[in-house]
């Protein structure tokens, strides 16, 4: 079953040092289901990676790299969020609208989430959104 990933988990991905149990399951899962994510991941992931080259933790080239790993990957970026659900889902839960975004999209495609955000797992677990990494 494909499923929402969200920055976090991704970003993941690029950071030897920061493995996850979480992210490794979304990444071996990715390959055989696919995944989707809100236009914003797109933003997001270059944001990281930016602010990272930055702090002299990557370089150029390694983004360089990561994004056309990337853009190989069968996630599908999703433009058409619910706004009456979105806006709904942050203030019930109080998440940014940008979280919001990842639970709303998965919610609206009926499909599990990917996160290592513990404020976007517990509302996705109180929206009744199943998460990738539990059981």
């Amino acid at each position: 079953m494909p499923f929402v990933i969200d920055a976090s988990v991704t970003a993941c991905w690029a950071f030897a040092d920061e493995a996850d149990s979480v992210a490794a399951q979304a990444r071996e899962r990715l390959a055989v289901e696919g995944a989707a994510a809100p236009a914003l991941w797109w933003f997001e992931i270059r944001n990281c990676l930016l602010v990272n080259e930055r702090r002299s933790r990557i370089q150029g080239d390694f983004t360089t790299a990561f994004l056309r790993l990337l853009g190989a990957m069968p996630i599908e970026i999703d433009h058409d969020p619910d706004e009456v659900a979105l806006l709904s889902l942050a203030r019930r839960h109080r998440l940014t609208v940008y979280d919001a975004a990842y639970l709303e999209l998965a919610r609206r495609r009926r499909e599990p989430l990917a996160t290592l955000d513990r404020a976007l797992a517990a509302a996705a677990a109180a929206e009744s959104v199943a998460l990738i990494g539990t059981p």
